[in-house]
């Protein structure tokens, strides 16, 4: 389904209201108190369960105000939203390992993007997705283990008129591993990625940096998914926590 959107001030509102401002706003909370040590505000949307992810950017005048990612992890099972966010919120400022953490110095150019996924599919093969609707998760053998596999199958590659293709029940023994990997839906379509460019990035984050093969390719499973999302930055977290400051948990020493 595609959604409407509008702008209120700066921060992108879902039409539908899945995932809303309040939702960025709990996951904001969450770090300005753990790096100022203020009393953390009263969440006061429903406690619903969704997988989700929280996404950190920058944003600079050096850059153009073009976001910088500064830590994005997530969970794909459902979890309360109160906890869920909040945890979340810290996990991808503070130990999302491919940066270093965020500082309270960087709170006045971060801008939060909370991400519900929805609409679950499995995929019949790598390249049925849309771009700039679905995300996916992928997940594939190890590389090394394909060749213990036996190539009968009737189903073709979606880039070849080949029939052969690994078998799904490949038997690895205590060599089985597999690797995953997986995209929110905007990724593609702001790195300007094709399908297959999507796919082979995808491996790559999934930890192989051996050859890509189309007999890799099509040794992936991979599940699609939508996201509801929204995106609120400092300022107009702030004027919501000055606004609602009453409403802070005291907390017990």
């Amino acid at each position: 389904m595609d959604l409407d959107e509008k702008l209120i001030g700066d921060a992108k509102v879902v039409e539908d209201q899945v995932c809303t401002p309040e939702h960025c706003y709990h996951a904001f909370d969450a770090i300005y108190c753990a790096l100022t040590g203020a009393t953390p505000l009263i969440p006061r949307f429903p406690n619903d369960k969704y997988p989700l992810f929280v996404t950190w950017n920058t944003r600079s005048s050096r850059s153009g105000g073009h976001p910088r990612l500064r830590g994005c992890i997530g969970c794909f099972e459902p979890l309360r939203l109160h906890d869920g966010l909040a945890e979340y919120a810290m996990i991808s400022a503070f130990r999302d390992t491919r940066f270093r953490r965020i500082e309270e110095r960087e709170l006045p150019k971060l801008e939060c993007i909370i991400s519900f996924l929805t609409d679950f599919e499995d995929a019949s093969s790598y390249l049925d997705w849309t771009l700039g609707i679905h995300g996916i998760l992928i997940s594939f053998p190890h590389p090394f283990t394909l060749a213990l596999s036996s190539p009968s199958s009737s189903t073709p590659s979606p880039l070849s008129s080949s029939t052969s293709l690994p078998t799904s029940g490949l038997r690895f023994g205590k060599t089985k591993r597999l690797l995953t990997a997986t995209y929110l839906p905007e990724v593609a379509t702001e790195q300007g990625w094709s399908k297959v460019e999507a796919v082979d990035s995808a491996i790559r984050k999934a930890g192989w940096d051996g050859p890509i093969s189309e007999d890799l390719r099509r040794s992936i499973t991979l599940r699609r998914y939508q996201s509801r999302k929204c995106t609120v930055g400092w300022d107009e977290y702030y004027a919501w926590r000055t606004a609602n400051a009453k409403d802070a948990v005291d907390v017990v020493a």
